[in-house]
């Protein structure tokens, strides 16, 4: 026996599809503004008002931060333009994932020899950033951010 198929069924049929592709937008809606982390800084404006003059202060001192990864242990070298390790006043880094700061860690790092720095840490597979931060003899902050993936529990 073959049913007929009457104007309530395609009503049904073009409701029940037009609810499922609502149901996954609102649903993938709540997903992306949960895991957005929200602000960088409150004011913008004020912010890029010092922008570039420390960009350029921090450009003239030539550093540029590297980071390795074990599997159980972190290594952060900066070197300086002649591939020498500057004198730091002060070093951190705040390591995280890139869509949320939940997982944010800020390890305390011990100094193996100039500009190297190693921490124990446990990283999960995936993408990690790791915002590096030091200060200069001169009293010029270092910042900069290096895009880091640990595959299987080492890299």
């Amino acid at each position: 026996m073959t049913r007929e198929l009457t104007g309530r069924h395609v009503l049904f049929i073009t409701l029940s599809a037009f609810g499922v592709i609502i149901a996954v937008n609102l649903v993938m809606a709540f997903l992306a503004v949960g895991s957005f982390p929200g602000l960088e800084v409150k004011n913008s404006y004020v912010a890029s008002q010092q922008f570039d003059r420390e960009r350029a202060a921090q450009q003239n001192l030539g550093w540029t931060a590297k980071a390795g990864y074990d599997g159980g242990q972190i290594v952060i070298e900066i070197v300086d333009a002649t591939g020498a390790h500057p004198i730091l006043l002060d070093f951190s880094a705040t390591i995280g994932r890139p869509t949320h700061k939940r997982d944010d860690v800020t390890p305390q790092f011990e100094q193996a020899g100039g500009g190297i720095y190693r921490a124990p840490l446990k990283l999960e597979p995936g993408a990690w950033n790791i915002h590096v931060q030091a200060v200069a003899p001169d009293g010029t902050a270092f910042r900069q951010r290096l895009d880091h993936i640990a595959r299987s529990g080492a890299n």
